[in-house]
């Protein structure tokens, strides 16, 4: 429910609890039920005139002052409850965090099996993995072979994000092969638009190129040089087999040999400032790790600013009442009356 403007400078930022006010008519009718259920009781004992007697005009008032006290402190307890603000006073705030691009190889050679279930399958369990770990910053999902395709444009939204990299498949790109160079210069057109200021020789985006390295002389080297004067720094995650291995059908025509290209991989994370090349071959990675020892503690950039207004929370001036007219409520009942049954 959306605050409740009281007019001024004071509101109500959760007036549903106003309802709880209904509690100052329901307790003074149990209060009530319950005084006569004690009178009746008491009157077992004695008669009416010895009644008031023994215990006088103190029926009548000690009920009479616990229905005010509870149905005051139910009123209280109830404005409260709906947290009463005041003072307003704006104040600017600022998301600082990096940005993060998956650049992911969709080519058939990451349908190669000698990472299980295969390449771009365990691939996109890692990227899975980080994702959860990610605080403050903004990632994206760049698929590629011959071609590049943005799954997934700069975000802070894990779900959506989470979503988009299910859905990656080979079929994602339009086009064969693997050109790093091209996906490289593209990615890092993402992360730092043509004509937008850069980072000033900080390096504040990441891309964490993950692919078994076999690129179509797409010059990789100097895309990755091109994007370290942007502030942009690879890290490279090398996966598949050294030695080699074939995926393709039963005929031969169809059958290719793939291998993890190291070389490659580790000249395009050398070419950026802090470059990391990882070379996973047909074992794990810990991207989790990668990113609390790597990205987290890197530089940050400002990602958002926005300008928020905050207001004094009053709540504290309603509820130390409604304790004290709770020990009135309890303690102040004279003797004769306490001695009720109930």
């Amino acid at each position: 429910m959306n605050p409740l403007e009281l007019g001024g400078t004071w509101r109500l930022a959760e007036p549903v609890w106003l309802h709880a006010a209904w509690g100052a008519v329901v307790l003074p009718v149990l209060i009530v039920w319950f005084a006569r259920r004690r009178e009746r009781r008491l009157a077992g004992f004695a008669s009416g005139e010895r009644l008031d007697e023994l215990v006088g005009w103190t029926r009548r008032w000690p009920t009479a002052a616990r229905c005010v006290a509870a149905g005051a402190a139910c009123v209280l307890l109830a404005v409260g409850l709906a947290r009463p603000q005041s003072d307003p006073e704006e104040i600017e705030t600022e998301r600082t965090g990096r940005s993060v691009i998956f650049l992911l190889d969709v080519s058939r050679s990451m349908l190669a099996d000698d990472v299980a279930p295969n390449r771009l399958e365990r691939a996109k369990l890692w990227i899975d993995d980080l994702v959860g770990e990610l605080r403050g910053d903004q990632f994206a999902l760049v698929a590629f072979a011959g071609s590049s395709t943005v799954v997934s444009p700069l975000t802070s939204d894990r779900a959506f994000f989470r979503m988009a990299l299910a859905e990656v498949t080979p079929d994602s790109v339009t086009r064969g092969g693997t050109n790093i160079g091209d996906a490289i210069r593209k990615t890092t057109e993402l992360l730092v638009p043509a004509g937008v200021e850069g980072s000033e020789g900080r390096v504040l985006h990441d891309i964490i190129l993950i692919t078994d390295g076999e690129d179509q002389e797409s010059l990789p080297v100097e895309a990755a040089q091109a994007a370290a004067q942007r502030g942009v720094r690879v890290i490279g995650i090398g996966i598949g087999s050294v030695d080699g291995t074939v995926i393709g059908t039963a005929r031969e025509s169809d059958s290719v040999r793939t291998r993890l290209e190291s070389s490659t991989l580790r000249a395009v994370a050398d070419a950026t400032p802090g470059g990391v090349y990882l070379e996973v071959g047909t074992g794990t990675v810990d991207l989790a790790r990668l990113y609390r020892d790597l990205i987290a503690s890197a530089d940050q950039e400002s990602l958002e600013r926005a300008s928020i207004v905050r207001y004094t929370e009053r709540f504290s001036w309603f509820l130390w009442p409604v304790l004290a007219l709770l020990l009135i409520e309890r303690v102040g009942i004279p003797m004769g009356a306490r001695r009720s049954v109930w």
